[in-house]
């Protein structure tokens, strides 16, 4: 059985509109409750950072750190939301957490917390620990800097298909690239109102890396349109060779997105909580784009294309 995207184009056209539409609602909700479209981490807002090192014997700095066994004794303490890191390096062991703005006795408690908690792994050393304040115009510095690798990220690629391709279809693997970033900002909007979720550097990340395998799925599909144009000789319509190419095409689509989404889903499951948000926004992200590639950006193409034939046919004459 084979696909019509063509025939079934605006039922794929109106899911993505609605579940973007969702997204820009829940943007607007969090921008009226915390001032930005999305829950911002402490990457973006500033915060304090707590680094203790444990004291190393001649190199040997004990058995390895447990970060969950960490994590675990500073949030039944209310310190939520904390991004806990292992720091490592020559004759250094030790952790660092990063929260929020803390009252001096808060970074107080916060202290001892951490270390009665790494007491088990060694003891802790005075000149290996510090405690810094990070400002909120540092975070908004680190927050513009991702935006901006975004933007040029969007312009490289729009670029590259220009030439690779041709303008149109340069045009709507952009706008299929947009539906991808609005589709994962918008769910990330939604768990952050309904589940506190905040959104931190590597969800910069996981944006850009969903660009590059969102395209790469998009040009997969225009490749194929292009050489079946050109194979053609005027015989066949441009929807029937859009309908040909996304099939002959599907199955590549869909195993590439399974076998890239299927390691993620176990790092979410498993991976910790550093990184299940940024496998979550990952697996949105590739799931979205396998869709705006297969449906949107071929359906917009191919109706782009029509209308272009339908401006260009001269008017019948009246008998």
């Amino acid at each position: 059985m084979k696909l019509d995207v063509i025939k079934h184009g605006r039922l794929y056209i109106t899911i993505s509109t609605t579940v973007i539409v969702a997204g820009l609602i829940a943007m607007v909700l969090s921008f009226q409750q915390l001032g930005s479209p999305l829950r911002l981490g402490i990457d973006f807002t500033g915060g304090s950072n707590i680094t203790l090192g444990l004291a190393c014997n001649a190199g040997n700095c004990g058995k390895s750190i447990d970060v969950a066994v960490i994590r675990q004794a500073v949030e039944s303490k209310g310190f939520s939301n904390s991004v806990i890191q292992l720091v490592e390096g020559k004759d250094l062991k030790g952790v660092s957490v990063r929260t929020s703005h803390l009252s001096s006795e808060q970074r107080v408690k916060l202290k001892e917390t951490m270390t009665e908690s790494l007491k088990q792994y060694g003891e802790v050393d005075p000149k290996k620990s510090q405690i810094d304040e990070v400002g909120p115009a540092i975070g908004q510095q680190a927050l513009n800097n991702g935006l901006l690798a975004l933007g040029l990220s969007f312009a490289g690629i729009g670029v590259y298909l220009a030439f690779r391709f041709q303008l149109d279809y340069a045009t709507f693997a952009i706008v299929a690239l947009f539906h991808d970033i609005f589709v994962t900002a918008g769910v990330f909007a939604i768990l952050g109102l309904t589940m506190g979720v905040e959104i931190d550097s590597l969800f910069i990340v996981s944006m850009l890396t969903i660009c590059g395998f969102s395209v790469n799925d998009t040009v997969v599909i225009y490749d194929r349109i292009r050489e079946n144009v050109k194979l053609d000789t005027d015989t066949t319509n441009f929807n029937d060779l859009v309908n040909a190419s996304v099939n002959q095409t599907l199955w590549r689509s869909i195993n590439t997105t399974l076998t890239a989404t299927l390691p993620l889903i176990a790092i979410f499951l498993f991976g910790g909580a550093t990184l299940r948000f940024f496998s979550l926004a990952l697996i949105v992200g590739f799931l979205s784009g396998a869709y705006s590639s297969i449906f949107n950006a071929s359906i917009l193409l191919a109706w782009w294309r029509s209308r272009q034939v339908t401006v260009r046919q001269p008017p019948l004459e009246a008998n």
